[in-house]
């Protein structure tokens, strides 16, 4: 009975507290003879605050029009706006930017809707050593690698120089499918001196504690280096596709949009989504070597930290993970 009871009065605060708000926006449009729209527009600079504000007002509101604005065709977004703004009795003449406000937001939200679809249907398509594309791009990911090294055989245990589990990568695509390909050979090609010191870091065991023998022979300068000596060591691909994961749920979560909405000045896409994934393929090496764990069993706490600290990074609606890519130089003031 006492459950009955307490599930009923959050749902009568639910209630509540939609009726509550609701009363408030029409008692601030009375006032300030502006919707709640054109209130978010103007007291809110681009990117994510204004874009996540918009969207949320969108979803909560009363109308049908409003609340499938963000499942609408790019190509209907103009057509959208126009809809709105008429049911919301919005005078362009006095207006104007309004709309061009509004087709930004509404840019962004779609296209970061569209973006988890093309996300997961990469994620959800196996690798296929049968597809020549597919074999392709694993050849283009070794030759980016290991460019002056040529692969004797494509089953080969050479594939664990760069961090694969076995004779045969396509067993480790598994989890995250194409996806976690993609995003390897993007990292390999567009930045390869950061790839390449990874991996060559990754190849770098854990130096071993020094014995009262070998500490007599050191100089003080060798003990103080050793002394910061930090484990490095790991599957340099493995953890690609791990840190793939962790982007991919940071994408479907949508803990993302705060970094995308960022960056991206209309549409994210997946180029956005590839070079987030090289800046926690950087952040994580960093992150990982500032752990210093003890082994690679360590791995799990290790990423799981890390995916916590790139979460509270995202809370802040100011964020953008690598500002200093390409993309978010075109940010600009809508």
């Amino acid at each position: 009975m006492k459950h009955f009871m307490r599930m009923v009065v959050k749902v009568w605060i639910y209630f509540y507290c939609i009726c509550l708000w609701r009363f408030l926006k029409f008692i601030l449009r009375k006032l300030t003879g502006r919707c709640e729209l054109q209130r978010i527009c103007y007291k809110n600079k681009p990117g994510a605050g204004r874009t996540l504000k918009i969207e949320s007002s969108l979803k909560s509101s009363k109308s049908k029009l409003l609340q499938n604005a963000p499942a609408a065709h790019p190509d209907a977004i103009e057509k959208t706006i126009e809809d709105i703004l008429t049911l919301k009795k919005v005078n362009l003449d006095t207006n104007p930017q309004l709309a061009v406000s509004l087709q930004a937001c509404l840019l962004q939200i779609v296209g970061y809707r569209n973006l988890t679809v093309e996300i997961e249907k990469l994620r959800r398509e196996a690798f296929d050593s049968e597809d020549p594309q597919h074999e392709e791009m694993l050849l283009k990911l070794w030759k980016a690698l290991k460019p002056n090294v040529p692969l004797e055989a494509r089953i080969s245990k050479q594939w664990c120089e760069i961090g694969f589990q076995g004779d045969d990568p396509k067993t480790d695509f598994r989890g995250m499918g194409l996806l976690g390909l993609y995003n390897l050979v993007y990292f390999a090609e567009k930045d390869p001196t950061s790839a390449l010191q990874i991996l060559s870091d990754s190849l770098q065991p854990k130096s071993r504690d020094a014995n009262k023998e070998e500490f007599s022979k050191m100089s003080k300068t060798e003990w103080e280096m050793k002394k910061f000596d930090k484990a490095i060591g790991y599957s340099f691909a493995i953890v690609g596709i791990n840190i793939t994961d962790l982007a991919y749920n940071l994408l479907i979560s949508g803990a993302l949009k705060t970094h995308l909405y960022n960056v991206a000045p209309e549409a994210p896409t997946l180029h956005h989504f590839q070079q987030t994934f090289c800046f926690l393929m950087h952040e994580f090496h960093k992150f990982w070597i500032e752990e210093d764990p003890l082994d690679i069993m360590e791995f799990n706490r290790v990423r799981n930290k890390f995916h916590k600290h790139i979460l509270k990074q995202l809370q802040n609606t100011d964020m953008a993970l690598c500002p200093h890519f390409a993309a978010s130089e075109s940010l600009i003031n809508l």
